[in-house]
């Protein structure tokens, strides 16, 4: 199976280890990660790497899955790696949902909770 952030690689070999557990090594592979676990309904996973002090219930993250999701881009990365505590990812998701394709542009800020990198919020 072809991974959904990164077509051109394997899931087995891209995104599916941070969805078994393991800590993702910066902001960018985490959201590529999370968009992976959207494409694939792995609401647990976004619950767990999401940031404590702000993410939603495990509830309204399972009724927020309609949407079918075709690619993702990304845009630019601010920091985030092994030496930083906070990171920024730009970028832009295409979904097919309530009136055909749409277009998804965040800049996300991700922080390390307890040594992993964790999603904080994000501006549209």
């Amino acid at each position: 199976m072809k991974c959904p952030c990164s077509p051109q690689k394997d899931y087995a070999d891209c995104c599916e280890p941070y969805h078994l557990g393991a800590a993702a090594p910066s902001a960018e592979i985490l959201m590529r990660s999370r968009y992976s676990a959207y494409v694939l309904n792995k609401t647990n996973y976004l619950y767990k790497s999401w940031s404590q002090s702000t993410r939603p219930t495990k509830k309204s993250l399972k009724q927020d899955q309609a949407n079918q999701w075709l690619g993702l881009e990304i845009i630019r990365t601010e920091q985030g790696t092994v030496l930083d505590s906070q990171g920024v990812v730009e970028f832009k998701a295409s979904y097919l949902g309530d009136g055909g394709v749409h277009s998804l542009h965040e800049i996300s800020r991700f922080i390390r909770e307890n040594t992993r990198w964790v999603y904080l919020d994000g501006e549209y």
